[in-house]
């Protein structure tokens, strides 16, 4: 079955799938989507954290790669021909590219998520100096001119705090997600096949269902199996496998595709 690419929305926090014969917009995305008006801090925390996390294992598992080519170059020096070692110094050389990208984008990341908890703190200030002026006497012009500023502060802050949260969905690379097959129980027999047609241009179809699961689970350096609900009763599941790139663009080095072993989210 094919796949298909999303970039990710971190404060959508649901996969939306129709249930019908196509899998379209798995994961709840806008490619350009407008700061929301009220920022969500603790969903921001959670998903930095998961995202750390997974930056933290593409490096490792590329480090770990790097160190293979290494030692398989020096036991090769003597006895291979000059194109077999070239190939590999090449894999090396795009590998430690790579993880450069990947330090850079890590401290991005951290820089981004720094800020807004400076804003955070900045907005939780201003609010609780609006409450402290609006308890107060509003009787007098300086308290007035007061109340005013710290509620001007405050929704710079927000507009700050919602700022940066787009700014951090842009960083999250995107999904690539493809279709495995199904799951089911009763009525499904080993064997069984079944046709997944995909629809294009302008044929009429309507959403027969919708599904959802947490998006936050996914961002790992191996490729995920995700077992998506179709019926209410859980009876009949779509197998997905869905794998994280951290860039958009598909641009890593062929070497990570080298890590295939998928685990599976329920």
């Amino acid at each position: 079955m094919g796949g298909a690419r999303r970039n990710l929305s971190p404060f959508t926090p649901t996969v939306s799938r129709k249930t019908g014969s196509r899998l379209s917009r798995v994961f709840s995305v806008s490619h350009k989507s407008p700061p929301p008006k009220e920022p969500q801090p603790n969903r921001l925390d959670e998903v930095y954290e998961v995202l750390k996390k997974g930056l933290t294992a593409y490096l490792e598992v590329h480090q770990l790669e790097l160190e293979k080519l290494s030692t398989q170059i020096r036991e090769s020096e003597r006895n291979s021909h000059l194109g077999f070692l070239y190939n590999l110094d090449k894999q090396v050389k795009s590998i430690e590219h790579f993880l450069r990208r990947l330090e850079f984008h890590a401290s991005k990341i951290d820089e981004l998520y720094e800020a807004y908890c400076i804003q955070r703190r900045l907005r939780d200030g201003a609010h609780n100096m609006v409450k402290a002026y609006s308890m107060g006497s509003p009787g007098s012009r300086e308290a007035r001119e007061s109340l005013a500023e710290a509620s001007k502060g405050y929704r710079e802050y927000t507009e700050n705090m919602c700022r940066l949260e787009s700014e951090m969905e842009s960083q999250l690379g995107e999904f690539r997600v493809r279709m495995k097959g199904l799951i089911g129980f009763a009525r499904l027999c080993t064997g069984d096949r079944y046709e997944v047609t995909e629809l294009k241009s302008l044929v009429n179809h309507e959403v027969v269902g919708n599904v959802s699961c947490e998006t936050k689970d996914l961002f790992a350096a191996l490729p995920q199996v995700v077992a998506v609900d179709i019926t209410y009763l859980g009876t009949l599941k779509l197998s997905l496998e869905v794998t994280w790139n951290p860039f958009r663009k598909d641009d890593q080095p062929s070497a990570a595709s080298t890590v295939n072993k998928a685990s599976t989210v329920h």
